[in-house]
């Protein structure tokens, strides 16, 4: 089939697709209602009106509270200020203006070449991406967080290495996850940024143990520790590895720590040899695969964090690849497996969006030409050009069913 080469026939086209993709989501997925959403909301809203202690609350009728660190809740504490309704609202444009950020830190300079036409069918693809749907319409954190980190990227790969560190201190603040992007860049001998990032994280978690000293003491001596607060292991949704064991029936600690030293080892393998050839993009982009597949519980929504990686195939001629795997990832297809993953096809269906995220981890390209990876700016490009410097630049590469687990 002929791409539409007028306008109109554009429009026209992008008018079907539209329609394609709002029938899709109205029908297909599970809206998640906002139940993240509401787990921040009540949790602040009863701390700051109520005098209610942040890890006590649970959404009503749930067995599902508040699971991060206590400086998350106090970035959300203005939600306080606001009703429900007015947070939900201001939510989706927090997430709309941080979904921006993160297309245009992933064009990098192709951005403007990519046009309007480019961008609109763009969007229609992203609407139907599981996790960005669930990030959605759960009230998700995780875009924000991808976009801090990117943010950071663009700034070491514009020479602006004194401001950078700070998008990745903050992104471990709120979640732990992303510290995995303090070792990058301690892989990649960026110190001061590695420095600026562990500095902000710290003065962060020390500013919320100031305002909440009992709830501090608590998530890191107790909360952190105690997974059944943030849901069920095995539960479909969980797409780590941890959630392939627990599937398994194996839920002993030493059993996952094993496995999470294992895809460290690959993880900082790839990553150093991505690192040596200047590639930037895939480095960042293994640094999110790898913190989806060690952190305990991953859930679906997590899974933006392989946005990067797509971009890297696209950049480096795996379109095909890139569109297969993307399109799995549309589908919702592990929860068909919701009530019994049981069987050879229960571990290899239940675990489908695990086994994409560990063979991009394996199979991702690195070290590809320099002509084939515009994330990278001239400035970066001429940097990564000398021998002695080769790592000297950064730039970004870059559901489940009621009752859903706590919010994470």
């Amino acid at each position: 089939m002929r791409a539409p080469e007028s306008d109109r026939g554009r429009i026209a086209l992008l008018l079907v697709l539209a329609g394609a993709v709002t029938v899709f989501t109205a029908t297909v997925p599970l809206l998640r209602d906002w139940f993240d959403l509401r787990v921040y909301y009540g949790t602040v809203h009863t701390w700051l009106h109520h005098g209610g202690r942040i890890y006590d609350y649970h959404v009503p009728g749930t067995a599902y509270g508040f699971t991060y660190p206590p400086f998350a809740a106090v970035a959300m504490a203005p939600m306080a200020l606001v009703g429900l309704h007015t947070a939900i609202v201001l939510a989706l444009l927090l997430n709309l203006a941080a979904l921006a950020a993160v297309l245009r830190l992933l064009a990098g300079p192709d951005a403007r070449r990519i046009g309007w036409y480019g961008w609109a069918l763009t969007l229609c693809g992203l609407a139907l991406f599981e996790p960005l749907r669930d990030t959605f319409s759960f009230g998700q954190v995780n875009l924000v967080l991808l976009a801090l980190v990117l943010a950071d990227g663009h700034l070491l790969a514009t020479g602006r290495d004194r401001r950078a560190g700070a998008g990745i201190g903050l992104a471990a603040a709120v979640k732990l996850t992303p510290a995995l992007f303090i070792g990058l860049l301690l892989l990649a001998g960026r110190r001061r940024a590695a420095a600026v990032a562990t500095a902000v994280a710290v003065g962060a978690t020390g500013l919320a143990y100031a305002v909440a000293p009992d709830a501090s003491r608590y998530y890191w001596t107790e909360a952190l520790w105690d997974t059944s607060r943030v849901g069920r292991l095995d539960y479909v949704s969980n797409q780590s590895v941890q959630g392939v064991l627990a599937r398994l029936g194996v839920t002993d600690r030493p059993a996952w720590a094993m496995a999470a030293v294992i895809v460290l080892a690959v993880w900082a393998w790839r990553s150093r040899r991505a690192l040596a050839a200047g590639d930037w993009p895939a480095a960042v982009a293994l640094t999110g695969l790898t913190a989806c597949l060690v952190s305990p519980i991953t859930w679906v929504h997590h899974l933006v964090w392989l946005l990067p990686s797509f971009v890297v195939l696209v950049r480096t001629g795996h379109a095909r690849v890139a569109g297969a795997l993307y399109a799995v990832m549309c589908t919702s297809v592990v929860w068909l497996w919701f009530h019994d993953a049981s069987g050879v096809d229960g571990f290899l269906g239940s675990n489908l969006y695990t086994w994409i995220t560990l063979g991009l981890l394996f199979g991702l390209p690195v070290g590809q030409p320099r002509a084939a990876r515009p994330f990278l700016t001239r400035s970066a490009q001429a940097t990564a050009a000398a021998p002695s410097t080769a790592a000297a630049a950064m730039a970004p590469a870059t559901g489940h069913p009621d009752p859903p687990p706590a919010a994470s």
